[in-house]
């Protein structure tokens, strides 16, 4: 075990983490497990990142702008009725920003139940009565990233979670990974995503070597910048030192560019904050 796992194992204590996957300088990827759990955990919000990562994705290919209108996009899906006219300028950077004009906690699936959404969750989603104009305020929401792989779904010709085996993660060389869906049948893409630790630190070292994956190219430098730049479901903390993006109980994908270092965190209701300040203060070492 790496120096820094057994530093992150005394650090962390009694905290309730399930495991902690690492890889500094584009080493081997090491994995301390805490907890003897199922292979695959739900990592929550995380899931926002690898729905970020599909739109970008098709930007690479030219098939997908930000500018792009969500409704011109998913126009042959829209709701016959009851659509708030300002659903029109919404635009798929307004939905990566969390500035659509949706309520805060729309469409949460981790706390409410799906029949409280109604068996069609785009329907539900686009004839809300909007919150505020859209990319006039920020307020973070399931729903934004729910519209957004179902706005990948339709560049990709085929389900999120699809598009994603055959242009990413087979190329990260990735284990089982499964993703909730909606009723309908559609990806969910804000939430639900189980995957590996080990897999799911892959994802920081592409952006943390502006789209590569050991030395190949598997995204193209130019979105990984504007989506670190951003902030597309990748943040910085309040001293720049890292960015990366958490979940509900915990989770957490970190990405350290002063040390060459990516962690993924797997919990159930650890401080993910407080590791990911000590992780930021670590230092450029094993």
């Amino acid at each position: 075990m790496s120096c820094f796992l057994e530093a992150c194992r005394a650090t962390i204590g009694e905290a309730p983490v399930i495991r902690v996957s690492e890889v500094w300088r584009g080493g081997e990827i090491e994995t301390m497990e805490l907890m003897r759990v199922s292979a695959c955990q739900n990592v929550y919000s995380v899931a926002k990142t690898f729905t970020m990562t599909a739109l970008g994705l098709l930007y690479d290919r030219g098939l997908l702008r930000l500018d792009e209108k969500i409704c011109a996009v998913l126009a042959d899906e829209l709701p016959p009725r009851g659509m708030d006219p300002r659903w029109e300028n919404a635009t798929v950077e307004m939905a990566l920003l969390h500035r659509l004009g949706l309520p805060a906690g729309f469409l949460d699936i981790d706390v409410n139940r799906s029949s409280d959404f109604t068996e069609d969750f785009l329907r539900y989603t686009l004839t809300c009565p909007l919150a505020y104009e859209p990319d006039t305020e920020a307020r973070y929401s399931d729903g934004a990233y729910y519209l957004l792989a179902r706005v990948a779904e339709k560049k990709a010709g085929m389900p999120l979670d699809s598009f994603l085996w055959q242009t990413l993660l087979t190329r990260l060389d990735f284990q089982e990974m499964a993703w909730s869906h909606c009723p309908m049948g559609h990806v969910i893409g804000a939430t639900g995503l189980y995957i590996h630790s080990a897999d799911m630190v892959k994802l920081g070292m592409v952006y943390l070597d502006g789209g590569l994956y050991r030395g190949r190219r598997v995204l193209s430098e130019a979105w990984t910048s504007l989506a670190v730049s951003r902030g597309f479901a990748l943040n910085w903390d309040e001293r720049r030192l890292s960015y990366g993006k958490g979940g509900m109980y915990g989770q957490a994908l970190i990405v350290v560019p002063g040390q060459r270092r990516a962690v993924a965190l797997q919990s159930f209701d650890a401080d993910s904050r407080r590791v990911a300040e000590w992780i930021s203060g670590y230092g450029d070492r094993p």
